[in-house]
């Protein structure tokens, strides 16, 4: 029984550092699948051997617990501390999620790279531009992303990175991750365009307000209900859809030399 309880408390601590949870990756890189041009799609087709890049989006939260994969754990999230801005926050020496996304759109923008290090490199990539758009995976290095904040969720003890992880997703909407593309997807292509503007980092320092909002919101020992989840929906809808159409914009930008023009 002491190793059963030390072995859920461990997975427990695990689940916590996944961002957006599954249906949030799934439904990002499902927004994403149907926005990519025929070029995009011909070439991600071929990398995944026709599988849906959906059937990857969640590989990256397992494969980071695994030895081969141990290196990518700290890329999930950018952290940067209440007293400092995107820009001055000390670097992780051990990476993060902006410098893991710009490291893959390099290796999938050479040339010379090959299939199994573009395999790879596209798995990471698509689950990272979802985790950059959750707001606690780029929160506070002081209290771990929220891990170390403790609220209740329905009278229940927690934290607030979980909650943001999966528990305000499945309690705002009780929604397939298809369900959320139908949703969600229904921007103007005139609004699409000022979605996917700017940089990475541009987009970094986006979420970093929203993550600052977020702290103010939810202080110590608050008890999430109702009211908050209803508060925080549109925030969730807005960071999974932007995530979606800024993660295509990426693969369209690398794989069809006609996109844009």
């Amino acid at each position: 029984m002491k190793h059963f309880l030390i072995s859920a408390a461990m997975l427990s601590l695990s689940l916590a550092a996944f961002g957006w949870g599954q249906k949030g990756h799934d439904t990002v890189v499902y927004i994403a699948e149907n926005h990519l041009t025929d070029a995009t799609k011909a070439a991600v087709d071929s990398l995944f051997d026709g599988k849906s890049p959906v059937y990857w989006a969640n590989w990256l939260d397992n494969a980071s617990h695994t030895p081969e994969y141990a290196y990518t754990k700290t890329w999930h999230y950018k952290n940067v501390d209440a007293d400092r801005t995107y820009d001055d926050m000390p670097a992780n020496p051990a990476g993060d999620a902006i410098g893991a996304i710009k490291q893959q759109i390099e290796i999938l923008s050479n040339p010379a790279t090959t299939k199994p290090e573009a395999q790879l490199a596209l798995k990471i990539l698509i689950h990272v531009v979802g985790d950059m758009h959750q707001p606690m995976h780029m929160g506070h290095a002081t209290d771990l992303g929220g891990n170390r904040t403790k609220v209740k969720f329905f009278g229940r003890d927690t934290n607030l990175h979980s909650i943001w992880d999966s528990n305000l997703v499945e309690s705002a909407h009780k929604w397939s991750y298809t369900e959320w593309q139908q949703q969600l997807d229904r921007l103007s292509p005139e609004e699409e365009v000022l979605v996917v503007q700017g940089t990475v980092d541009d987009w970094g320092r986006e979420t970093i307000e929203i993550t600052r909002d977020v702290y103010n919101f939810f202080q110590p020992g608050l008890n999430v209900s109702y009211d908050q989840v209803a508060y925080w929906a549109p925030t969730i809808e807005q960071q999974l859809l932007r995530g979606g159409l800024r993660l295509a914009h990426v693969l369209n930008t690398i794989y069809d030399p006609s996109y844009g023009k």
